[in-house]
């Protein structure tokens, strides 16, 4: 008998709906009903207000904190599973607490590996993501993940500028993989930041790796937390003669004093994707969606075509 095709079903969390309703018209398939049942201690349980039987569903949500945002895709992925959803799918733009990766030091958990088994434990049957902190977490999960790269996005835009004497910056020595590979497909040159930190998000030292003179740089990272090592980077770079800095970061966390950072520092523009939502504009914040990419992505995987044109780099 020949595959048949089930019926695609996409949800979302609430921290996700704007982003989950365009990935949904992309896509071609309306948004499907869930509703929130809160109790007055802060409590909630999800509940789908269709049947997802026999089908493939998707449940798109990032899981950057609070807490919440993780639950809440846990709870519906539970839901589906015990409603007879056929495949569930977590669509999660941004992967959160992936930064605990490893072991650094002793008595300290590998976080990401921890949220990598709920989600399986909770029902999930593949994971579609995007920009991982690191690569290696994919290894964490006993089922597929499919992880995207936000440079099929950024990369035209860069293109658009066209920009003379370009050149890619990573923000740390833990980043230069992904820089060298914009490098590579744009014709540029490379310089990296070294930095020592005191602790989590508090920088002690910087220092650059390369010539920056004359040029025009562009600081890719997968992320921006809490700008204090864009913001400090861009006016380095001004510093030692750069023409103008730019920054692209995959997800906006955007948290403390990050939007005021951005704002007096040297930076020309931050360039991010829409996979974390905004919590204010700022004149120098410009958003491109990752809906097209999602959707696309999500339409292979539903009609079991190949999606290895959206991994390159």
């Amino acid at each position: 008998m020949p595959n048949s095709v089930t019926e695609a079903k996409i949800f979302a969390c609430t921290q996700s709906q704007v982003l989950a309703a365009q990935i949904a018209k992309s896509f071609g398939a309306p948004l499907g009903n869930v509703i929130f049942s809160r109790y007055s201690d802060g409590e909630f349980q999800p509940s789908f207000e269709e049947s997802v039987r026999g089908s493939r569903t998707f449940i798109i949500g990032s899981t950057h904190p609070s807490s919440e945002n993780l639950m809440e895709m846990l709870l519906m992925l539970d839901a589906a599973k015990r409603a007879s959803a056929r495949h569930i799918t977590a669509v999660m733009p941004y992967f959160g607490w992936a930064r605990q990766d490893r072991k650094d030091k002793p008595r300290v958990p590998i976080g990401a590996k921890m949220i990598a088994k709920i989600l399986e434990a909770a029902g999930a049957t593949r994971i579609i993501t995007m920009d991982l902190h690191a690569d290696q977490i994919q290894g964490f999960f006993e089922k597929p993940v499919d992880h995207l790269y936000a440079s099929t996005i950024f990369m035209p835009y860069l293109e658009s500028l066209k920009l003379d004497n370009l050149t890619i910056a990573s923000p740390d020595m833990g980043g230069s993989k992904r820089a060298y590979a914009y490098a590579k497909n744009l014709g540029s040159d490379v310089v990296i930041c070294y930095k020592q930190r005191k602790k989590a998000n508090i920088i002690s030292h910087m220092e650059l790796i390369g010539e920056v003179k004359g040029k025009n740089v562009v600081l890719v990272d997968d992320m921006v937390d809490t700008a204090g090592t864009l913001s400090r980077a861009a006016d380095l770079m001004i510093e030692r003669g750069a023409k103008s800095v730019r920054a692209i970061c995959t997800h906006p966390l955007l948290s403390g004093d990050a939007y005021e950072r951005i704002e007096n520092s040297k930076l020309l523009e931050l360039i991010v994707t829409d996979s974390i939502p905004l919590k204010k504009k700022s004149a120098k914040i410009r958003v491109l969606s990752c809906a097209e990419l999602f959707a696309a992505v999500m339409s292979n995987v539903h009609h079991n075509k190949s999606i290895s044109s959206k991994f390159v780099m």
